[in-house]
């Protein structure tokens, strides 16, 4: 007689085994075919996004992880139910193994660009799962001695829970690495006349510890998408399709799209999740091709007010079609920090526009501008809450000292960035405790489209401190005291942190 126990070991090795399985076919027909990258793409489109922000500000960069983590641990409890049930009766095991399978199959059909293959890694999955089942169930229950019994049941199902976690872990990481990576590495970046290029000026890294350097490397530039698993596309098979209201609708292929003539820009993108001191913000040097551009090639239409950018995964920004022609230097990017950009950035063309919170204007891989109105569309965010237009606030930040830090008695430097994209910095200020403002120096910028490094030199005595940070941008507005959290077009406040000097 089969145990609870046994039942619920053969359920999850049986489960292990049809993901596994699922996630080698889905080397053959993509990443996103897997049924757990298309059964978490549903969730991450479906939940409310106040459950997605608060996913964003407990896991911060790791909200996708944390969900993949969260469905097996789900997967697993149900798949130990039906082995348990199958305990009872075979037949209610393959019927928890057809649930998997139906709604599997469904999410995966349901993707944006979803190939009419989609459902086969989840059909030949649960193929799998229904016979390890049958044979762990067939091999407990064939034994008469109960010690051999149990023995042989726990190595047979140990192993194939080991084994289908490795081949699952194998596939899963070739399946998002296939040819791509090899493809971006023989990217040849066209070169940038001298004239287009915006240099560094400088001094404008002060050098500090604690403080972000000016140009933050790619490995550490924050990454915030809805993609569960990076998109995987190759230059290729890229494409982008200018359509819409439109008076021509063009297409480009890559080998077109380096033949234009490119620019080269520092630009700082931000988040609009990023909280009050947050680090979901980063500055990079961009390579590619201005926006402005291709639409006066494409000639939008009267009431075309909207620039909908859409990814190769589905995911939409809206951007207002002004804000693209009115001379800042928003581009279709393919390089970052003089290289091709990184997959995980969108390779191989992502959006940069300077002065818009990345929600509205960012789109990785793209392949799709769209021209329509705000009053008829709605893009990925906006349908979820959030503000249609994304303009991103005049925000500091102190990095140095770091807060809760014991610095030593003297002088000290205090140093972080402010920024207000496409419309600059003129001042920051420092108060310590509930003293004076005091002015910061401000280093040297490339353009108003980066955030600025400050520093101010302090004279630190023994005790705990408070030390306040607001900037102003060269509007003349200094950024507000309210604040407000990220919902629904940025946080504001301003900065402080707690230290005790020794």
């Amino acid at each position: 007689m089969l145990t609870r126990r046994f039942g619920a070991l053969a359920g999850l090795a049986a489960a292990a085994v049809a993901l596994g399985v699922a996630e080698v076919v889905a080397i053959l027909t993509g990443a996103a075919t897997s049924p757990l990258v298309s059964v978490g793409g549903v969730v991450i489109d479906s939940v409310p996004a106040k459950v997605k922000d608060f996913a964003v500000s407990v896991f911060y960069t790791y909200d996708k992880l944390a969900l993949t983590i969260g469905t097996i641990v789900i997967l697993a409890a149900f798949a130990a139910a039906i082995g348990i049930l199958a305990t009872k009766r075979e037949i209610y095991g393959y019927a928890g193994i057809g649930v998997f399978a139906v709604v599997g199959i469904a999410a995966a059909l349901s993707r944006h660009n979803a190939p009419w293959y989609a459902f086969v890694p989840t059909l030949l999955g649960a193929a799998a799962g229904a016979g390890v089942l049958r044979l762990l169930l067939t091999r407990e229950a064939g034994y008469n001695a109960p010690a051999g019994q149990r023995r042989s049941f726990l190595r047979t199902a140990g192993y194939t829970l080991l084994g289908a976690a490795v081949v699952g872990i194998a596939g899963r990481w070739w399946s998002t690495r296939r040819g791509v990576e090899a493809d971006r590495a023989a990217v040849d970046l066209p070169t940038v006349p001298p004239n287009t290029v915006a240099p560094l000026p400088p001094g404008a890294d002060a050098g500090l510890p604690d403080l972000a350097p000016f140009v933050t490397p790619n490995k550490d530039f924050y990454q915030i998408d809805t993609a569960l698993v990076v998109p995987q596309l190759t230059t290729e098979d890229w494409r982008l399709r200018i359509h819409g209201r439109v008076e021509k609708e063009v297409t480009i292929s890559w080998d077109e799209l380096l033949k234009r003539p490119m620019i080269e820009r520092y630009v700082t993108l931000a988040c609009v999740s990023n909280e009050v001191g947050g680090n979901l913000i980063g500055n990079a040097k961009w390579q590619g091709v201005r926006v402005a551009d291709l639409l006066d090639e494409a000639r939008p239409k009267a009431g075309a007010d909207q620039v909908v950018s859409r990814s190769i995964d589905g995911f939409t920004a809206g951007t207002p079609t002004a804000v693209l022609r009115d001379g800042r230097d928003a581009m279709l990017a393919i390089a970052m920090n003089g290289e091709p950009l990184p997959v995980n950035h969108g390779f191989p063309v992502r959006m940069v526009v300077p002065g818009l919170y990345g929600y509205v204007s960012a789109t990785k891989w793209l392949v799709e501008l769209e021209l329509t109105s705000f009053a008829d569309f709605d893009a990925y965010w906006i349908k979820r809450g959030w503000s249609a237009q994304g303009p991103i606030k005049t925000e500091s930040r102190i990095d140095a000292p770091r807060d809760g830090s014991n610095p030593r008695a003297g002088e000290i430097v205090i140093g972080g960035v402010a920024w207000a994209q496409h419309r600059g910095i003129s001042k920051v200020e420092v108060q310590v405790d509930d003293g004076p403002w005091q002015a910061a120096t401000l280093l040297p910028v490339p353009s108003i489209d980066t955030w600025r490094q400050w520093t101010l030199k302090w004279q630190a005595t023994p005790g705990r401190h408070r030390l306040t940070v607001r900037a102003s941008d060269n509007g003349g507005e200094t950024q507000t005291d309210a604040v407000a959290p990220p919902d629904p077009d940025g946080a504001t406040g301003w900065h402080s942190i707690q230290i005790e000097v020794k």
